[in-house]
């Protein structure tokens, strides 16, 4: 397995128990670096571990390494109050150091929406960043006229700009200035006065998408914060798909890229503008980590457990990439960073782009050797859940861990295991790793309910057994899914062939 990692590179690209949801992809000299958040592998909350970066030559994305941990929560003022570090963001300012913007929360999200953004300062994109201060308006108090939540930075030829924010519906609503409950909950969520909710909502809101241009300082605001798109969006572009969250901004040629998570909480969208600051114009969907959208998908008929999705897109050695996260451990609290290649259209549009197993490999897997079975891009039993701030306890496919192990966990009846793509050569012999205490068949398909190309028989109460099908393969580039019929649970380690 080691030597199939050294060669290519798979989804999730980095070790396959490191959890760096939030991704902002970055080229500074000739590295991409991913910065993000940090879960713990079968955490109890969002954000447990501190920001640790990831790197990888521009012309070798198989090749990734640690850089270590760049920033400690403890180093924040507010970590007595607040402990964990939510998405973050990194621009090299125009002094040529690099400036980490962030916001800090407690368990759970509570009081992630009450604190200004903070900034720490290192020379060198991965090197020791250490606190500097916060956003600030030009009479220095905190830059808190509107929620800060998931900072994204572009440097746009010396200007900085500073985006930020979130959206809930609260004020969309019919009557919401009557409605004492709604006025409450927004209160108590932002943690503004009934002054502040009821004056911010009669202009526009302290929601929404918001921009503040920085001085060189990189902290103080150039002129008063604004909203990048409307809070209200009921008649305009982005009614299917309203801003949530996960702020980030791209220039492509003399086109501004912005990068965001909408309220359907499983898609990275896109809108464009001929402006950094203004008049923006939905685009579309990127990517959806349970696939909706693709080929008229519908989230019922979603291909994993969705949830949370956070990420951005990169120009990497002559390639466009656009990096998200998937969810594993039946919780929004144990994320994984993937990508995949994306084209920018002629007319600049994007395309939506399924999730692959394949990733930021060039090309398909090769049909040799192991892989860890939690390579998996499509994980369903037909009917799985949308990711909502908590861990299930109730049954269905997941990624899991035991120890060193980490495997397909809580296979049942009707479960549904998909990779894309191997470029296969004919007749394979097919293996697999498996635990558990089942019975019954796990076909093998090249098409989601196709022809059978060959069986495992899954025997009960088995410890780690390897067992082999052989499987008639046709010559080409094809996925292969894996469905289970039969009685129990169990386990799946690797795949080999």
């Amino acid at each position: 397995m080691a030597n199939i990692r050294n060669k290519q590179v798979f989804n999730p690209f980095l070790p396959i128990y490191e959890c760096i949801p939030d991704g902002e992809p970055h080229v500074f000299g000739d590295r991409v670096y991913i910065y993000g958040s940090h879960d713990k592998e079968g955490g109890e909350t969002f954000c447990m571990l501190d920001y640790t970066v990831y790197s990888a030559p521009v012309n070798n994305l198989k090749d990734w390494r640690c850089e270590g941990v760049i920033y400690r929560a403890e180093q924040d003022p507010d970590y007595n109050e607040r402990k964990y570090m939510y998405a973050p963001d990194v621009v090299k300012g125009n002094d040529g150091r690099y400036y980490l913007y962030y916001c800090m929360s407690g368990p759970f999200g509570n009081g992630g929406y009450f604190g200004p953004i903070q900034v720490a300062v290192c020379d060198t994109p991965a090197g020791k960043y250490e606190y500097l201060g916060y956003v600030r308006n030009k009479n220095g108090e905190p830059a808190q006229d509107y929620v800060c939540f998931d900072p994204g930075l572009i440097n746009d030829n010396g200007r900085i700009f500073l985006y930020t924010g979130t959206w809930y519906g609260f004020e969309e609503e019919e009557g919401f200035f009557e409605n004492e409950e709604l006025i409450q909950e927004e209160m108590k969520m932002f943690n503004r006065s009934r002054e502040v909710i009821i004056e911010k909502a009669k202009k526009d809101s302290v929601m929404g998408s918001i921009v503040m241009e920085l001085e060189d300082d990189m902290l103080t605001l150039k002129e008063p914060a604004k909203h990048l798109i409307p809070y209200k969006v009921k008649g305009t572009s982005f009614e299917e798909h309203p801003f949530f969250e996960a702020s980030s901004m791209r220039k492509i040629d003399d086109k501004y890229y912005f990068i965001y998570s909408s309220v359907q909480n499983h898609e990275l969208c896109y809108a464009t503008s001929d402006y950094p600051d203004r008049d923006f114009t939905f685009g579309g969907t990127i990517v959806s980590n349970g696939d909706v959208g693709i080929n008229g998908r519908t989230l019922e008929d979603k291909l994993n457990m969705t949830g949370t999705t956070h990420g951005s897109i990169e120009y990497i050695n002559g390639e466009w990439y656009v990096f998200y996260h998937r969810l594993t451990h039946k919780s929004d609290y144990s994320r994984q960073a993937c990508a995949e290649k994306i084209k920018i259209e002629a007319d600049g549009t994007i395309k939506q782009v399924e999730i692959t197993s394949c990733g930021l490999n060039g090309g398909p897997l090769v049909a040799s050797g192991s892989y860890p079975a939690v390579i998996c891009c499509n994980l369903s039993n037909g009917k799985m859940p949308h990711g909502c701030n908590k861990i299930y306890t109730d049954s269905f496919p997941n990624v899991n861990h035991e120890g060193e192990d980490r495997f397909v966990s809580e296979i049942s009846d009707g479960t549904l295991i998909g990779y894309k793509y191997f470029e296969m050569k004919g007749n394979q012999e097919l293996k697999i790793l498996y635990r558990g205490n089942a019975e019954g068949t796990l076909a093998v398909t090249t098409e989601k309910n196709g022809k059978v190309l060959g069986e495992f028989h899954i025997k009960n109460k088995c410890d780690w057994t390897e067992i082999t099908a052989d499987v008639l393969f046709e010559d080409g580039i094809v996925p292969i899914y894996l469905k289970f019929s039969g009685t129990g649970m169990f386990e799946i380690k690797e795949i080999s062939f």
